[in-house]
């Protein structure tokens, strides 16, 4: 590595750190302030669809919450916020915002509704308002999963092999396999969609950081949890942490909700 890599390396760690500690100390505040919720409002992420959720639903539910599973798009970003946005509308008060994967970007922007009371990130996207979300992950090493991302025309989807061995690769290679069997495939053009807020910068919010993730590098949702000064958890899990450990993310949106 050489000296100027390793000086903007330095910049960069100090930018953070001040950066954490200032939203850690605003995020504290509120937390101690909030309702606890009744409502959660997850949404999925790229190569997926809303049954993603179904191991975290099932677990959920019996704690008396109303949870729904928003059906994401995948076309635009604008597309994926306001079918967000449609189901946050129908929730009656306090509600948790949860994003798996790309679908980061949506809870960012929808969160700052004033019916959300915390947002959880899992193994997702955390970029800030109007911030170029390629630009910050080039900043790390490039994830495997991204060089299996294939396209028909206009849509995109992931391999086989990279679904597999990338994406769900703690999973039982059967189930895996039906997971992919539904893949939903993205536009190109949700992947040119900037968020306009930064939900985490005036809500209290929950990171699960995926250890073994080979889709976005951990080392990237670390640095993206500890800038917006999450309560953060690391699971030795694959991309899909929600399926594979249900229960560790179970537990982190209970304590969003005040549940715990």
């Amino acid at each position: 590595m050489n000296i100027a890599m390793m000086n903007r390396r330095r910049t960069f760690a100090t930018v953070l750190a001040a950066g954490a500690a200032a939203a850690l100390t605003s995020r504290l505040a509120l937390a101690e302030s909030r309702p606890a919720a009744r409502n959660i409002v997850m949404v999925h992420g790229l190569f997926a669809d809303g049954s993603c959720w179904s191991e975290v639903i099932a677990r959920l539910q019996p704690a008396g919450l109303n949870v729904t599973s928003v059906q994401n798009p995948l076309t635009t970003l604008d597309d994926a916020v306001a079918e967000a946005q449609r189901v946050l509308d129908r929730q009656d008060g306090p509600t948790v915002l949860v994003g798996h994967s790309f679908s980061g970007m949506i809870v960012t922007q929808a969160g700052v509704d004033p019916k959300v009371s915390a947002v959880v990130y899992v193994a997702a996207r955390a970029p800030d308002a109007g911030e170029d979300y390629t630009a910050l992950a080039a900043k790390f090493p490039a994830p495997p999963a991204s060089a299996g991302i294939v396209f028909d025309g206009d849509e995109g989807r992931l391999t086989e092999a990279a679904f597999l061995r990338d994406f769900a690769g703690d999973l039982p290679e059967a189930k895996a396999r039906v997971l992919y069997a539904v893949q939903q495939p993205f536009h190109k053009a949700l992947l040119t969609g900037k968020t306009k807020d930064a939900a985490w910068r005036s809500k209290p919010s929950f990171y699960a950081v995926s250890t073994e993730d080979r889709t976005i590098n951990p080392d990237l949702q670390r640095f993206m949890a500890n800038r917006m000064g999450a309560t953060t958890i690391e699971v030795k899990a694959s991309h899909l942490s929600l399926i594979s450990h249900p229960q560790e993310i179970t537990a982190l949106i209970l304590q969003a909700a005040g549940r715990t």
